[in-house]
């Protein structure tokens, strides 16, 4: 039984690997350590499906390196034990190890002295950012390099090698050029989904030549339906949030549908009321609260239909005049308080001690209230609210602002209680 696709045709060599310039491109510093057989530590990141294990290994046999391969999901202390050992018997050797975030810290520890000695050179791979997946010490050890979703033409380019490659489908099935484009389309940058694809529609569909059509009724669904514990998710909650910020709705809408077919209502419920919050504010509070109650509205009916109330309340965003007052004025005053404590005055304090009656905070005076000064008098002059002018409500409040500076304020208290304002 034949292994999958993917396996069989996998790049042996450097020069072998489709796409990926920067890293394996003439100039790039992959190339050059080849060239002067000098082998070196690295972290591959970057999404699944975009040659990390691959380049890894091609790395070690243009170097003519012996390479030890691990999986961080399947080995033990154990195994690791064996590599080493291993490793003696070969100098230099390179140690792979695929999914390297998921070895826990006494792992990554255990590996340091040898990677520093040059008993091995470490290469990992990782899905994740490794900045918070690795420990400091791994990284500092290791260069970090990212290998980037593959753009369409490297993948129709890697679909192709794959049809006519001996190990391949050895031209066994011959494929239209709207379906070599509709897979790496839908393959979001993922090699490896692309040739699952092409391997599927080959056994299905025999000799062809097999047409974008009956490629369709393999798989229709892209490849970003993406797993909530990957990187690529939380970037486009981030995307999301910034594409509501910069009002462009049809970015907006693309990523909220992402987060949609990945079933996620948590994820976009928290990050749509932030960005309310955070980005509309009180350029618009009616649309803070419509955000709200489209939150509310998706919770009772779920998905799919949680799709409708989410959509409104994106569109409603991004055409929304836009503030950041509030959010820019609450993180002003939260660095200030953080530096510089202070005693709230005592005619402010809850229960005033040793107060006279006349200084005590007028309850009964509302006429008196906006007149009093609230910060102590070595900060009254303090502004921490950041005014903007980005919808008819702000404007009117900061029509009362202005008003409300102009008439100043004081602590004299038994001052103001006489009528005499300062």
């Amino acid at each position: 039984m034949n292994k999958p696709l993917a396996f069989r045709v996998r790049p042996k060599t450097l020069d072998e690997v489709v796409g990926q310039e920067s890293l394996v491109g003439p100039s790039s510093f992959l190339r050059k350590s080849v060239e002067e057989k000098a082998p070196f530590s690295f972290i591959f990141f970057g999404p699944p499906g975009t040659g990390k294990t691959t380049i890894a290994e091609a790395y070690a046999r243009s170097l003519g390196v012996h390479s030890i391969l691990l999986n961080a999901v399947t080995s033990s202390k154990k195994d690791l034990e064996q590599a080493l050992e291993q490793t003696k018997f070969w100098n230099p050797s390179i140690l792979i190890i695929d999914e390297i975030h998921r070895l826990d810290k006494q792992k990554q520890d255990y590996l340091l002295p040898y990677v520093e000695d040059g008993t091995f050179f470490l290469i990992g791979a990782t899905t994740t950012n490794p900045y918070i997946s690795l420990s400091r010490a791994i990284r500092s050890r290791c260069r970090l390099l990212e290998v980037k979703p593959l753009g369409e033409d490297d993948v129709i380019k890697g679909l192709e090698r794959a049809s006519a490659h001996p190990d391949g489908l050895n031209k066994r099935s011959e494929f239209t050029p709207e379906a070599y484009r509709y897979i790496a389309r839908l393959s979001g940058g993922d090699m490896r989904f692309a040739l699952n694809i092409l391997e599927e529609a080959s056994v299905q569909f025999g000799e062809g030549p097999i047409s974008e059509d009956e490629v369709k009724t393999i798989e229709s669904v892209p490849n970003y339906a993406m797993d909530k514990d990957e990187e690529e998710h939380y970037d486009s909650v981030s995307a999301l949030q910034k594409s509501i910020r910069g009002a462009d709705v049809n970015a907006a809408l693309y990523y909220l549908a992402r987060l949609c077919i990945a079933g996620d209502l948590d994820s976009i419920k928290r990050r749509l009321l932030v960005t309310a919050y955070e980005d509309i504010g009180l350029a618009n509070p009616n649309a803070v609260m419509r955000t709200q109650l489209a939150i509310q509205a998706a919770e009772q009916v779920g998905f799919p239909e949680a799709i409708i109330p989410l959509g409104d309340a994106v569109v409603d965003l991004c055409l929304s005049p836009h503030s950041k007052a509030g959010c820019l004025s609450i993180e002003s005053a939260m660095d200030f308080a953080s530096k510089r404590p202070f005693m709230v005055q005592d005619y402010l304090k809850l229960t005033p001690v040793n107060v006279q009656e006349n200084e005590k905070y007028p309850y009964d005076r509302p006429d008196l209230w906006e007149h009093i000064q609230y910060l102590p008098e070595f900060y009254k002059d303090m502004k921490f609210y950041q005014p903007s002018y980005n919808s008819a409500y702000e404007k009117a409040l900061n029509a009362n602002y202005e008003r409300l500076l102009k008439q100043g304020r004081s602590s004299d208290l038994p001052s103001l209680k006489k009528g005499k304002k300062q």
